[in-house]
């Protein structure tokens, strides 16, 4: 499940809806769900509200995002939506997490240092305990990812966790873990900084009674699909949060949650789409903060088939968009537009290349070149994301102009993201924040699970494994600039802009990070906040 996406159908979420909000809030004391992040020693990126800024401690902030329902859990290693991670983040630490530019930033580990051959690294642990007092040791550590990778279950972070041989890992101390890799892996930083790869108590099976993890936060109680609670952790190895309390609030409909925000009923408000920025930023009601480059929009052409089995016709494609129409008119102009690349701002993106602009003319001869005048092409979409069927229809009536005819088909919103895996040939897509070594290997490697251009290059493949083997980060740089240009050139994504993660704030509220993309270290950063 890509973390960027939440799913907002009302069947799923039986929670608040737009009338239901407002009137429930005052009897239900401790509603929940939400998503966030963190960063070691690192103040906030930016604030909302007015006041002089100095942190003061006390209150109990309300932060309405979308939830789960009742099947719900605390169980962080099953932390799939945005509510299931915020919680998981809350509770719990993982060894690292991604920083603004998304690279591993330490969090439990304070430090790590690869042998030679980049085939084992040994992780030291900082001085942490869990809230009952234990302290957070090495065969913890063990336990949690051996618990990931259990055959048997579906947790979030199995994947990401294959590059590691658990069996012939082991504690060489209690604060100290030697990692056995199954090959050199340059990244494996990215690896302690997983999607879900929380560090729990070892033998700990069942979290929804009483868990206990090392977060910033402590449990106070938790009823699924409506309601979590909880409190200050005054003994965090990062400093005691600001806040005494944070309670999480289901909204499931976009609106519900700006009602509640604008009626007083939250302070914190998930996930806003354009039109309520347009309709509440700078009026003086609320704070609108903006993360930048936090969800990736593209078109993606499937490369072995045809017509996008020519490079010539995708060359043609990344010509005929117009990305300012498209990021105007699809985003409302929140975001910036993009480079056919993923990552804008992230480690190791290639900004030396030169912006693409639109040439109508250029297409056109490219596409005479490949004997695809008159091309009439399907293109996918659905409104399981904001802006997909309006970039859609702009990107439409751009092909037009160079004599393509696109057709839009509209999709299911339940069963889209599988769809359009394997079927097709044209599509709507987005991603969220993640490393440019975990897009390529998640994404555009011969092997990779959710190749949804079927990219398919043995050359590019050693390219990745090159890099992996690379220990000196400049030259390793320079593998992965190799990689983007080819991609830049010829690859099947058309990444027309980077869509803003939208959140509203009430004026009292500070803290809150603006300078990290959703998915990051600092994103939602509660531990952080505070109340004026």
């Amino acid at each position: 499940m890509n973390s960027s996406r939440t799913p907002l159908d009302d069947f799923r979420f039986p929670g608040l809806r737009r009338r239901g909000l407002l009137a429930a809030a005052g009897a239900m004391a401790g509603l929940g769900a939400l998503t966030v992040t963190g960063c070691a020693g690192s103040g906030p990126a930016g604030t909302a509200g007015e006041g002089d800024g100095k942190p003061g401690r006390g209150g109990r902030l309300r932060a309405a995002f979308a939830g789960g329902g009742a099947s719900e859990t605390l169980d962080p290693h099953l932390a799939n939506l945005f509510a299931d991670v915020a919680r998981a983040k809350a509770l719990f630490d993982k060894l690292a997490d991604y920083g603004a530019d998304l690279s591993a930033r330490p969090r439990l580990a304070s430090a790590w240092e690869p042998n030679a051959g980049l085939d084992r690294w040994k992780v030291t642990l900082r001085e942490a305990v869990f809230h009952d007092g234990r302290p957070v040791t090495a065969e913890d550590v063990l336990y949690s990812y051996r618990r990931i990778a259990d055959p048997g279950k579906a947790f979030r972070a199995k994947a990401s966790l294959e590059p590691i041989d658990l069996a012939a890992s082991r504690a060489l101390g209690p604060r100290t873990v030697e990692f056995a890799l199954k090959r050199p892996t340059a990244e494996f930083p990215n690896v302690l900084a997983a999607f879900g790869a929380y560090i729990v108590p070892r033998g700990e099976q069942d979290f929804d009674a009483e868990p206990v993890g090392s977060g910033p936060f402590r449990f106070v109680s938790f009823a699924p699909g409506k309601s979590a609670v909880l409190r200050r952790n005054e003994d965090y190895w990062d400093g005691a949060p600001y806040l005494d309390e944070v309670e999480f609030v289901v909204a499931n409909e976009e609106s519900a949650r700006i009602n509640a925000l604008l009626g007083g009923q939250v302070e914190y408000a998930h996930e806003l789409n354009p039109a309520t920025t347009r309709a509440h930023e700078g009026k003086g009601h609320i704070e609108i903060v903006r993360l930048r480059n936090s969800v990736m929009q593209a078109f993606a052409m499937k490369t072995d088939r045809p017509p996008f089995d020519d490079k010539r016709v995708r060359e043609a494609f990344f010509l005929m968009a117009d990305r300012e129409e498209l990021v105007d008119g699809a985003l409302s102009g929140t975001g910036e537009i993009g480079n056919d690349l993923f990552g804008k701002g992230y480690e190791y993106y290639a900004a030396s290349l030169p912006q693409r602009e639109r040439d109508l003319d250029r297409a056109k001869a490219l596409l005479r070149r490949a004997g695809a005048e008159k091309l009439r092409v399907t293109l996918d979409t659905s409104p399981v994301a904001a802006g997909f069927t309006e970039a859609a229809a702009i990107f439409r009536d751009q092909a037009a102009e160079a004599g393509v005819t696109v057709e839009i088909r509209t999709g299911s919103k339940d069963s889209y993201w599988k769809d359009i895996l394997d079927s097709g040939t044209l599509c709507s897509y987005r991603s969220g924040a993640m490393p440019i070594e975990a897009h390529i290997s998640q994404r555009l490697l011969t092997g990779s699970t959710t190749n949804a251009t079927k990219w398919h290059h043995k050359d590019f493949d050693a390219l990745y494994q090159q890099a992996q083997s690379t220990k000196d980060k400049r030259e390793r740089a320079a593998v992965y600039e190799r990689m983007q240009r080819r991609l830049y050139a010829e690859g099947g994504f058309l990444v027309w802009g980077f869509a803003d993660w939208i959140i509203g704030t009430a004026r009292t509220v500070r803290g809150v990070a603006a300078g990290a993309p959703a998915n990051s270290l600092d994103w939602a950063r509660f531990d952080k906040v505070w109340l004026a």
